[in-house]
């Protein structure tokens, strides 16, 4: 029996898998006193093995990803914005606008979880095997724009476009340096419709225009990201600010709509949005 068991610790050893070795007298034990079966041993000793091995795998996946601090759609406040429909985001945790390389808007002013909602819908997708990358905008236009003073553009933008699913965050924050729109474009148009990505944004399309400094180049970004896309409009005060909404000036308190334009003209898809899904 002990020479059985040695042979089983090194094929363990040879096999690379620390957690099942380390279950391993545990799980004989169990085995010996009748309180589990042989197949249920085998199933333990897998079970820990595998359950190390995603949650490593997980853990990786999030800090390449840079989806760290985790958010989760369980973490949550759905109640203190009641604009935003929870059976809809819920629909989008399930990842089908991934498979169908689709981009999904999270719209409104500062501080009402559109980072939150992008970021726990990244999670998801990585829990799920899924690739995924995120940055603000300002981010991705300085690695573009260092890319391309080095000669690099097309191979940064190769990386970029790898991802099953891509995050752009913050856009409309900060100014975008010169000429960093025309890159931002490039990057979305290696994208169209081979794969999916999650834009928060605090400006309407309709802004986009001086967001980008450029009207030409914010149309066709539009033209592009609102062919196969979900557009979620989130209208609220600010979660972080909650505890002194009394501090904060009444014009500022008032937040404005930010309403999508009509969807773009093509042929093809029509664009989806909260109030209502357009057929496909």
């Amino acid at each position: 029996m002990s020479a059985l068991v040695d042979r089983i610790r090194g094929a363990l050893v040879g096999l690379k898998m620390p957690r099942a070795l380390e279950a391993l007298d545990h799980t004989i034990q169990q085995l010996e006193k009748g309180e589990i079966t042989a197949i249920e041993a085998i199933d333990e000793l897998l079970s820990e093995e595998y359950a190390t091995r995603e949650t490593r795998r997980i853990d990786v996946a999030l800090r390449t990803a840079k989806l760290l601090p985790v958010k989760t759609l369980e973490g949550f406040d759905f109640g203190f914005q009641p604009s935003l429909d929870r059976e809809r985001i819920s629909a989008l945790a399930q990842l089908d606008f991934i498979r169908r390389s689709e981009v999904v808007h999270f719209l409104g002013p500062p501080g009402t979880g559109k980072s939150h909602l992008a970021t726990a819908l990244g999670v998801a997708a990585v829990k799920a095997g899924r690739s995924v990358y995120r940055a603000t905008l300002a981010e991705l236009i300085e690695a573009l724009n260092k890319a391309e003073r080095e000669g690099r553009l097309a191979e940064k933008i190769r990386f970029y476009t790898r991802a099953s699913l891509l995050i752009v965050d913050e856009i409309g924050y900060l100014p975008i340096t010169p000429g960093g729109a025309n890159l931002f474009f490039q990057l979305v148009n290696a994208r169209y419709e081979k794969g999916a990505m999650i834009l928060t944004s605090n400006r309407g399309f309709a802004e986009w225009g001086e967001v980008f400094g450029d009207p030409v180049v914010a149309t066709a970004l539009l033209d592009r990201l609102l062919h196969h896309a979900v557009v979620i409009q989130i209208e609220g005060a600010s979660y972080r600010l909650r505890r002194h909404a009394d501090l904060i000036p009444e014009h500022v308190r008032a937040n404005a709509p930010i309403a999508p334009p009509p969807p773009p003209k093509r042929r093809g898809r029509s664009h989806k949005t909260q109030n209502g899904d357009a057929d496909h």
